[in-house]
């Protein structure tokens, strides 16, 4: 017989975000998930931060490994941490839909802001 393992089913509600809040406001909300999961005083997402947080995401129960992954996925300056900027790249890597249409995402993005 085969063994069960537990497997983290992920479904990817970033595109109907998009679509129902606009560019602007799906980055706003991006912003407000980064500020929930950092760490108050470094203003980073640090392991510590991440795993007291973790539980806000439906992520109760994970390992220090898990975490740790989750945080080497998205560091891209190896400095141990998540910056507004990774985490923000890393939702995006996360979500094949949004990683299609990034050009327009960026495109709105920009022309939004001007």
């Amino acid at each position: 017989m085969g063994s069960k393992r537990n497997t983290v089913v992920f479904e990817d509600y970033f595109p109907a975000m998009v679509e129902k809040l606009g560019t602007e406001g799906f980055m706003k909300e991006l912003t407000n998930g980064f500020q929930l999961l950092m760490d108050r005083e470094k203003k980073v997402i640090t392991f510590e931060s991440l795993k007291r947080n973790s539980a806000l995401l439906g992520l109760e129960g994970m390992s220090d490994d898990e975490i740790m992954s989750m945080l080497r996925e998205g560091d891209l300056d190896g400095d141990g941490a998540l910056d507004e900027m990774e985490f923000c790249t890393l939702m995006f890597r996360l979500s094949p839909a949004l990683m299609n249409n990034s050009k327009q995402l960026l495109e709105e993005a920009i022309f939004s802001a001007h």
